[in-house]
């Protein structure tokens, strides 16, 4: 599921939060993603993947650096922020309910600062290393999702594997 970077307002100071968009962020980044995982249930109970070898069905929702309560040293993006928050919270809840009664791990993936319309407008304050192409962006979270094992489920992984605080 994907909206458009022009749909999110980019509040720099909570003066400038609407309704509108703290609605829609959380229609798109949280709700969205939980009713995904709740009408593919009956197919991820099915089991894990036979080509990978992973005797467990995996979850794996995109979130966002920002969605993290404890990594919050920034501020502003209210709406984006809070609907990546969301997110996190709704993913964990799930996680544990469908890691206790079926064979289900959920995590969280944050892509890192990409190259996109979303990112554009900070990004001059990122660090050239830092700021990445769709691609490298992707060969890393594959990668995470690739060694991903049932004992992290309910956790939440930056692009380079590390674990972000909630």
């Amino acid at each position: 599921m994907h909206c458009e970077p022009s749909s999110f307002e980019r509040e720099t100071t909570f003066s400038k939060v609407q309704k509108s968009s703290l609605l829609l962020a959380y229609e798109v980044n949280a709700v969205g993603p939980i009713l995904v995982i709740k009408h593919m249930w009956p197919f991820l109970k099915a089991g894990g993947c036979s080509e990978t070898g992973r005797g467990f069905s995996l979850v794996a929702n995109m979130s966002a650096r920002v969605g993290s309560i404890g990594d919050n040293g920034l501020g502003g993006w209210h709406s984006y922020r809070a609907s990546k928050t969301a997110l996190n919270q709704l993913t964990k809840t799930v996680s544990v309910e469908l890691g206790k009664k079926d064979n289900i791990a959920c995590i969280l993936l944050h892509p890192g600062t990409v190259d996109t319309d979303l990112s554009r407008p900070f990004q001059k304050n990122v660090p050239k290393d830092k700021l990445f192409t769709r691609e490298f962006s992707v060969q890393k979270l594959l990668s995470i999702i690739d060694n991903v094992k049932k004992s992290d489920n309910g956790k939440f992984f930056a692009w380079d594997g590390q674990e972000i605080p909630w």
